[in-house]
């Protein structure tokens, strides 16, 4: 399997290991947009790779870039790095009853 279906699961196991190793982490599985790249790095992705996408839209890499470049000048980002791993979790609430 691969492509957007994977998307969810490679950006948590991304977020799970960005978390536990001192290593540079690349995001892969389902990029296709910019905000598909975005999800990579705030779960702690370094870089991302296209892979799928590249059959059905040659030219998705120029679009992610481009996308990308959009995204730092609205918010004003003087790096794409300042986003990495920014990704903020709350612990699960309790059952109720407990």
């Amino acid at each position: 399997m691969s492509g957007p279906a994977i998307r969810p699961v490679a950006v948590r196991i991304v977020w799970e290991v960005a978390r536990v190793v001192p290593l540079p982490v690349i995001g892969a599985g389902g990029v296709a947009s910019a905000s598909d790249a975005l999800e990579f790095m705030i779960a702690g992705a370094g870089a991302v790779a296209i892979a799928a996408a590249v059959i059905d839209r040659p030219t998705v890499a120029e679009d992610v870039v481009a996308g990308l470049a959009a995204y730092a000048r609205r918010h004003r980002l003087d790096s794409l790095t300042q986003i990495v791993g920014t990704l903020e979790t709350r612990a699960p609430a309790a059952p109720a009853g407990t």
